[in-house]
């Protein structure tokens, strides 16, 4: 949850952004909760990265065998899924605050244990392991504050 202070015509407002979703923003201006819609028409959004594509590298090293310079490439092609994390992400499903921290990079961990209790509109939640593996990498501590979708850890 992200907060910000305006002062408008010497009146000062605490808004709270709750969540986005699309074109509109769930907000809570001085505790009171709003639905604001934004015109998106000016907005220059990023651009989303363009998948790897992984098998189309190792098809090509397969398909030219007698090359030897493809077998350059190979290498370099190597660390990019090590770069990745090639774990599972572990996402925030709302926005909201760290609270606590269960495990540490290389816990082994079961499916179904708690990894991390996230404040959320002033309720706890426990984000749990979707499947048994090792912590491979945090990316959050305690008291961040996180968005709905945002990486927490990394499980292989």
């Amino acid at each position: 949850m992200k907060n910000y202070k305006f002062k408008i015509n010497g009146n000062e407002y605490s808004v709270d952004i709750v969540g986005i979703e699309d074109n509109k923003a769930q907000v809570a201006v001085n505790g009171k909760n709003y639905e604001v819609e934004m015109d998106m028409t000016n907005v220059k959004m990023p651009a989303a990265p363009k998948p790897v594509a992984r098998p189309a590298a190792t098809a090509a090293v397969a398909a030219a065998p007698q090359a030897a310079p493809a077998a350059a490439p190979a290498p370099a092609a190597a660390p990019a899924p090590a770069a990745s994390g090639a774990g599972m992400a572990v996402k925030s499903p709302l926005p909201g605050t760290v609270l606590d921290l269960f495990v540490r990079e290389g816990d082994t961990v079961t499916a179904g244990q708690h990894l991390i209790l996230l404040e959320a509109m002033k309720m706890e939640n426990n984000i749990d392991a979707p499947k048994a593996g090792v912590v491979k990498g945090i990316r959050v501590k305690q008291r961040d504050a996180v968005m709905e979708g945002d990486v927490l850890l990394t499980i292989e």
